[in-house]
């Protein structure tokens, strides 16, 4: 146990919430940056000690960091919007480097990054990706590639930082909801009418990230990447998955890939002609869906002590939560 105070960015957020109360039940004080006082979340922990700030003007939070021996930056934008792009780039990247030059600035000792196992790139000839592999600049999205210039940043900083990329996180609490609750909730809503034609990605339980982060301070190497990891898992046993802890049906019927990619670009002609719409259907998200996101987190299992969960009880907590706040009726 710890009596040491961890700064965390992005602490009302799916992975800071957690991240936060891992750290409060591993001994440590916490200290949270809050764009506002509404930006609280109800529900948070009552021993964290909220401040308010950006992370795009980092400068002004130099003070609060002060006593902190820890700086755990969980904040990013993500986003498939167009209109978003720019601020994506200015959050991800710039608020990065920013956050950890304040933090040397305000005496922290060391930091931890969450990145996104996307850097990494998706399986190549059947062989799960590792930490040694980076995804090709052409075939990312902007937000990806925003991540993958987020890791550059945290390296080239001057505060020794670990780097952490969870593959796709899955848990209670996800009131946003991410990409994934947004699939967990449209499935228990019976929304899902069909499998794609192929692919795959990798699933970890929420928690097992925080308890990663904990870990990643305590054992990480500065500069050093780790995949945190749950069960690389095909598409069709995703559903399989999630018509058991649902208790729907699985859809039978598979969209062919050329469907989706017609889907996805009379989508993206309809952002283009409303500037404020929200993506249904990214070509992003729908190069992604056709590979295998596999990934091998034996790094952080041999480094840091990491142990992933059974995918389908962190499914089942997913839809349990949404259930007990009135998600699903």
């Amino acid at each position: 146990m710890s009596s040491d105070l961890v700064f965390i960015t992005g602490a009302s957020g799916f992975i800071g919430a957690h991240v936060a109360r891992e750290f409060i039940a591993s001994g440590y004080g916490v200290r949270a940056l809050a764009h506002a006082p509404h930006g609280v979340p109800r529900d948070a922990p009552p021993s964290i000690e909220w401040v308010e700030g950006d992370v795009c003007r980092a400068s002004d939070v130099i003070a609060s960091m002060q006593g902190c021996r820890y700086l755990v930056h969980c904040a990013a934008l993500y986003s498939f919007a167009s209109r978003d792009r720019a601020a994506i780039r200015s959050v991800n990247v710039a608020g990065t480097a920013s956050v950890l030059e304040a933090a040397r600035t305000a005496g922290v000792e060391r930091a931890v990054v969450t990145s996104s196992a996307a850097t990494v790139g998706p399986a190549h000839d059947g062989v799960p990706a590792t930490e040694a592999d980076t995804l090709s600049g052409a075939h990312a999205s902007t937000y990806h590639r925003s991540k993958l210039e987020q890791e550059q940043a945290a390296i080239a900083a001057d505060l020794p930082a670990v780097l952490v990329l969870p593959t796709a996180p899955v848990g209670p609490g996800d009131h946003k909801p991410t990409p994934t609750g947004r699939l967990v909730l449209d499935f228990a809503r019976g929304r899902i009418g069909a499998r794609p034609s192929t692919g795959g990605f990798n699933l970890v339980a929420v928690e097992d990230v925080a308890r990663a982060h904990v870990a990643a301070i305590e054992h990480g190497k500065p500069r050093e990447r780790y995949i945190i990891g749950g069960e690389n898992l095909s598409f069709d046993r995703v559903w399989d998955l999630l018509a058991e802890v649902t208790q729907r049906p699985a859809p039978r019927w598979r969209v062919p890939y050329g469907l989706t990619v017609l889907a996805a670009y009379a989508d993206a002609l309809r952002c283009r002609l409303q500037p404020h719409a929200v993506p249904f259907v990214p070509p992003e998200g729908v190069r992604m869906s056709r590979e295998f996101q596999f990934v091998d987190a034996s790094k952080a299992i041999r480094e840091l002590g990491f142990h992933a969960g059974p995918v389908r009880d962190a499914l089942a907590r997913a839809v349990n939560w949404y259930r007990a706040h009135g998600y699903i009726t």
